[in-house]
């Protein structure tokens, strides 16, 4: 977007404090609802009831639960900002009095704060556009834990079906555990990509007792879980990047009954494309060679569970947003951070348009 005078974002700002009040009782009522991925109706149905309010063109409903904004302020740049709406199957045990209402549900990675923190600008730019030129678009993506979110939008028709126009920039903060009104930023890849397997090794079950019957799966995942391990270490150069780690091994019911198979399930963290397509290939060379060496007469199973890109944060655009954030909050609360090996699908709504990510 574009300053229509030097007082941007100053004079955009100036009504938050009225505002306040409001959005910490939508940040308390959101934490008290969590909603798990595809299933954020309660979340866009309150979305979209404030953006309506607030001006924007609202459609709802993409890719199952999405709900974008438009807000057209003449000349400029397209300038989408995004939030994630899903919540986590987790327990919430805090005890704060706007805790989870909702068992085995909880908002545990702030997604709750992100579509309220974003509400809130929308609301800000829109009663503040006579300061701004542009086109904004809001962004609330469903599904984010489950690394489909943002795909299914796209798939959807989020751009090629003209339901927001294709933007210029994208940016798609993320809470994190520092000291409030910090702002950390990391150049270029950032997030790692992320990969989930699930793995099922076939064997020949058989009774405990008559080990030789069998063709046992245990042995070969149990095989597979330890040799996986020296793929980083003796297969990843040094000064690359990566981590793989066994989750779940999961085999028979009895203890004198050898099964008929073993699912392990594993994920792979990695910042450079090269580094993941070697680490993923090794990983199905290892299985499949556990398997043949146990005699095995099925090979097994590989099935992707979710797939996340590396995040990637253009370098021009980093600056840009630096020297304003700097501007607005000064020098000492902007700060440089190091790459985390947490990961985001963000990045896809910024590939897809080809317009830099921050």
């Amino acid at each position: 977007m574009s300053d229509r005078d030097h007082t941007f974002p100053v004079s955009v700002l100036e009504p938050l404090d009225a505002r306040l009040a409001d959005l910490v009782a939508l940040y308390e009522d959101l934490h008290r609802h969590p909603e798990l991925a595809f299933e954020e109706t309660r979340t866009a149905a309150e979305v979209a009831r404030r953006l309506t309010a607030h001006g924007y063109d609202v459609t709802t409903g993409i890719g199952t639960t999405g709900v974008t904004g438009v807000l057209r302020n003449g000349p400029g740049p397209v300038v989408l900002l995004r939030a994630d709406m899903d919540a986590l199957p987790v327990t919430e045990n805090s005890g704060l009095p706007y805790a989870s209402t909702v068992p085995g549900r909880m908002h545990a990675c702030g997604h709750d704060v992100h579509v309220t923190c974003l509400l809130g600008a929308a609301d800000l730019l829109a009663a503040g556009r006579a300061h701004w030129s542009g086109t904004l678009v809001v962004l609330f993506q469903p599904a984010e834990e489950a690394g489909s979110g943002a795909r299914r939008m796209l798939d959807d028709g989020l751009y090629s079906k003209g339901l927001v126009p294709k933007p210029d920039a994208v940016l798609a903060q993320h809470v994190a555990p520092f000291g409030a009104g910090l702002i950390a930023y990391c150049p270029g890849a950032c997030m790692a990509a992320a990969d989930s397997l699930k793995i099922t090794f076939h064997g020949t079950g058989g009774h405990g007792s008559r080990p030789e019957s069998t063709v046992d799966p245990i042995l070969m995942a149990a095989a597979f879980v330890q040799r996986v391990q020296s793929v980083v270490s003796r297969e990843i150069a040094a000064k690359d990047q990566a981590v793989v780690t066994v989750g779940s091994f999961q085999a028979g019911d009895s203890a004198n009954v050898i099964p008929d198979r073993a699912v392990v399930r594993l994920s792979v963290r990695s910042f450079d494309p090269t580094v993941r397509t070697a680490v993923l290939a090794a990983i199905d060379r290892i299985a499949r060679a556990e398997a043949t060496a146990s005699g095995a007469d099925r090979e097994p199973e590989t099935e992707v569970l979710d797939s996340f890109p590396v995040t990637v944060n253009d370098a021009d655009l980093l600056r840009d947003v630096n020297e304003g954030f700097t501007r607005l909050f000064g020098e000492d609360r902007v700060f440089a951070y190091e790459p985390a090996t947490g990961s985001e699908d963000a990045g896809l709504l910024a590939t897809a348009a080809g317009a830099p990510l921050y």
